[in-house]
């Protein structure tokens, strides 16, 4: 199965956010689809109420924002985080875009065991920022 680069291609053939994230899934048979599949479990733990949306071709979960990205390479499922970059990460889960002065992301390999704990705080620390942000955005 093929994922257009252009959200609004896949959107167009009527498949929810969600349906376009499990259909990325299912044709992910490997261990890729395998990491993918937990670290959207653990943003779901972490946050009951986000937001499953369908970007850029691939899968992003928000809460008063974009929370992470979920980017399928051949060596590697990585999370980019837009504003990771302004998160405490105590735990240094961050090891990807470094350079950068507002995202952050993670790249996760196979074989590679996922602080479940860290990772959760994580996304509820980019839930946080985005509320907080939301809050001053309010208020001007």
């Amino acid at each position: 199965m093929s994922f257009s680069k252009n959200s609004a291609a896949d959107l167009a053939t009527g498949a929810t956010p969600t349906e376009l994230i499990d259909q990325r899934l299912a044709a992910l048979p490997d261990w890729r689809g395998e990491k993918l599949a937990q670290i959207r479990k653990l943003i779901h733990e972490a946050l009951p109420d986000v937001v499953e949306e369908w970007k850029w071709g691939k899968p992003v979960w928000s809460h008063n924002g974009i929370l992470c990205t979920g980017e399928v390479y051949k060596a590697a499922v990585k999370t980019t985080f837009p504003k990771g970059a302004s998160l405490d990460d105590p735990d240094h889960l961050f090891n990807s875009s470094m350079e950068g002065n507002v995202r952050r992301a993670i790249d996760f390999f196979e074989g590679e065991a996922i602080d479940e704990a860290a990772f959760k705080d994580l996304i509820k620390a980019a839930a946080h920022a985005n509320g907080e942000a939301a809050t001053k955005k309010a208020k001007k």
